[in-house]
């Protein structure tokens, strides 16, 4: 057991992360990435259902670890100005549930057409 232990987090992989983003939701003070990008999903529904577009929701880097949000999941469209490769959709929360380790976030999805 111990082995094992040793040799995941050698590879840099956590035995507690989620193998696909789907099985990523939230999970004590750990905000799912499942939930971040369904937010993102939610938002651009209605943006194409508004504007007659046809934007597609991407992955979120499976890298990123966010605190538990206490208040609902904000989004809003990123601005050119940041400098990203693509079009992406900013997932922010307001306030944690543990504002000593992350008092608030923002989660850059990227979205393509």
């Amino acid at each position: 057991m111990c082995a094992t232990l040793i040799a995941f987090l050698v590879a840099g992989i956590s035995p507690a992360r989620a193998s696909t983003l789907n099985e990523d939701r939230t999970r004590g003070d750990i905000q799912g990435l499942f939930e971040i990008r369904d937010a993102a999903v939610k938002f651009i529904a209605a943006e194409n259902l508004k504007d007659g577009t046809k934007w597609h929701v991407m992955e979120p880097n499976r890298k990123i670890l966010v605190s538990t949000c206490a208040a609902p999941l904000r989004v809003t469209w990123v601005a050119k100005s940041y400098g990203l490769s693509g079009p992406n959709v900013a997932v922010s929360c307001a306030r944690t549930v543990k504002p000593t380790t992350q008092k608030k976030w923002e989660v850059f999805v990227p979205v393509s057409r």
